[in-house]
């Protein structure tokens, strides 16, 4: 396993909307436990494949709580079966945009299909912080960042500071 390197937002990379997979392969289970050893050392509950550079749709979520046991979920093609009508607020963060957070409401359950990482078709029903973070994984694939839920004041503000970050870390390694 390797650790991959996080695209920091803004960046091109984070708006392209991924290409299926067509098999989870040797190449696709290699990606999928080296996103999930980068998401639990960055630390994180989620991880998308654009935000490690590869544009295919695969994701990886452990939305267990820190004194529980991991629970890593392995998706590729992941794809809404049903939502509910009930939302659900949460602040969210991630990883392609440290230290930033925000209110996002989605559904507060939701059904997802996907392949997991023996090529087999599964089916996962997940409610609260689960179905957030699979929803927000999953716009990733799409070149959606949780910043594109909010007013445009807010994702400007949050955008502005990222840009401002990389500017004085790229400086700083220029010295």
């Amino acid at each position: 396993m390797a650790t991959l390197p996080i695209i920091i937002a803004p960046d091109p990379r984070l708006k392209v909307k991924c290409a299926p997979v067509d098999n989870v392969d040797e190449a696709i289970v290699t990606l999928m436990a080296d996103m999930l050893e980068t998401m639990y050392l960055a630390p994180g509950i989620g991880l998308a494949a654009p935000q490690v550079g590869v544009t295919k749709r695969v994701i990886i979520v452990d939305a267990a709580g820190k004194d529980d046991d991991p629970n890593p979920i392995k998706m590729a093609n992941p794809e809404l079966l049903s939502v509910s009508e009930e939302l659900w607020t949460y602040e969210e963060g991630c990883l392609s945009l440290p230290e930033h957070y925000a209110e996002v409401e989605r559904p507060a359950r939701i059904k997802v299909g996907y392949l997991d990482e023996n090529n087999t078709r599964c089916e996962l029903e997940a409610e609260d912080l689960l179905a957030t973070c699979i929803q927000h994984e999953m716009d990733h694939l799409e070149g959606t960042l949780f910043v594109d839920h909010i007013s445009a004041l807010k994702r400007n503000m949050i955008l502005r500071k990222l840009v401002k970050t990389k500017k004085l870390k790229a400086h700083d390694a220029a010295d």
